[in-house]
């Protein structure tokens, strides 16, 4: 299903619609302030499974981040202990970065394995965040990227839907998405290491 929403204004009910089929254990599609992502509920181990085969990962470790609703969210899946740490995010958050942190006990229980660290993500996009925050947990999220080298990221949802309507339940059709991904930042070490350059231009 192709499911039109306004980022500036999301309607409740299409919200709602989207939080339905992830509770069912299906794949979304959606915008982020950078690309499109698919992802799927954190408590879905057989979807997060199947996302991680079709991205060509492992799926007992897979490399794949959460998208949260807020700050305070954190706190339930994560360990910032650091001050630092702590400002460093509520200066860039919400925004186009993947912060890899130290993840607390919930994460390897919910993956099956000794995962540590996590990626997290609160990006600038009304829509994921009214999905994440009617949904009451994170969404695991990974980008979508195109096989043609020539374009990595499909922006336009229609030829997205076009191309994933038997992988995804629901591809939401929140605009044109960027061709940029985000910058991915690595927060275990003594110090912060951008690992990657994105959209994001990091505020320390």
């Amino acid at each position: 299903m192709l499911l039109k929403i306004y980022p500036e204004n999301p309607n409740a009910r299409e919200i709602r619609k989207v939080v339905d089929a992830l509770e069912l254990g299906k794949i979304i599609i959606y915008p982020t302030d950078t690309v499109y992502a698919m992802g799927c509920d954190i408590l879905a181990v057989k979807t997060i499974d199947r996302i991680a085969r079709f991205k060509g990962l492992d799926p007992r470790n897979p490399d794949l981040s959460l998208i949260f609703h807020d700050m305070s969210q954190l706190s339930e899946y994560t360990v910032i202990r650091d001050n630092n740490l702590f400002k460093l995010l509520k200066r860039n958050l919400p925004g186009p970065f993947t912060f890899i942190v130290q993840a607390n006990n919930q994460i390897p229980r919910m993956f099956k394995n000794k995962k540590r660290t996590v990626g997290i993500r609160i990006p600038d996009n009304n829509i994921i965040l009214e999905v994440v925050r009617e949904l009451g947990r994170p969404v695991i999220t990974t980008s979508i990227h195109d096989q043609d080298g020539v374009i990595e990221y499909i922006t336009d949802p229609e030829l997205i839907h076009e191309k994933y309507r038997d992988f995804a339940e629901i591809v939401i059709d929140g605009g044109y998405g960027r061709n940029e991904a985000s910058t991915i930042v690595d927060c275990t070490g003594d110090h912060f290491e951008v690992i990657r350059q994105g959209l994001g231009e990091l505020e320390l």
